[in-house]
C-alpha cells in the first residue's frame, strides 16, 4: 500500500510538471507575440473601448510572459494562477463576449476552461518538480 501512495504522489508531482508546462506555454507564446507586434495589440484593445490602448498592451505583454514563466517554473505558483484566472475571466468577458459570433463565444468557453486549470493549479501548487516544491 506504501509504495501504491508514493507512486500516485509520483506520478501527480509528474502530471502537475506536464501541465504546468501546457498551461503555461499558451502564456509565454501570447505575451512574446504581443511584445513583437505592441501597437497591433494596442489596436485591439482600443477596438473594445478601453482607455490607454498601449499601457494596457505594454502591461497585457508583461503579465502574460511573466506569470507564465512564474507557472512553467513553478515559482509563486498559487498567486501566479489566480492571477491567470482573473485575467482569463476579464479577457473572455471583455474581448469574446458576443453572443451572435460562435467563434468568440468559443473563445470565451475556452479563457474559462483555462480558468479552470488555472485555479486547480492555485488549490494544489505546483508540485515536487518546480521552485516551490508544494
Amino acid at each position: 500500500m506504501a509504495d501504491t501512495l508514493a507512486t500516485k504522489r509520483a506520478n501527480n508531482d509528474v502530471f502537475l510538471l506536464i501541465g504546468r508546462i501546457l498551461a503555461s506555454s499558451i502564456f509565454i507564446a501570447s505575451g512574446a507575440q504581443k511584445l513583437m507586434g505592441i501597437e497591433g495589440t494596442a489596436g485591439y484593445i482600443e477596438s473594445v473601448g478601453l482607455p490607454y490602448p498601449l499601457i494596457l498592451a505594454w502591461a497585457a505583454a508583461i503579465f502574460e510572459t511573466v506569470a507564465g514563466v512564474l507557472l512553467l517554473v513553478g515559482f509563486l505558483t498559487r498567486s501566479a494562477a489566480l492571477a491567470l484566472t482573473g485575467f482569463c475571466f476579464f479577457t473572455a468577458f471583455v474581448f469574446h463576449f458576443q453572443p451572435d459570433d460562435p467563434q468568440q463565444m468559443t473563445q470565451l468557453m475556452k479563457n474559462i476552461a483555462m480558468a479552470g486549470g488555472y485555479l486547480a493549479f492555485a488549490a494544489v501548487g505546483a508540485g515536487r518538480f518546480s521552485i516551490d516544491r508544494s
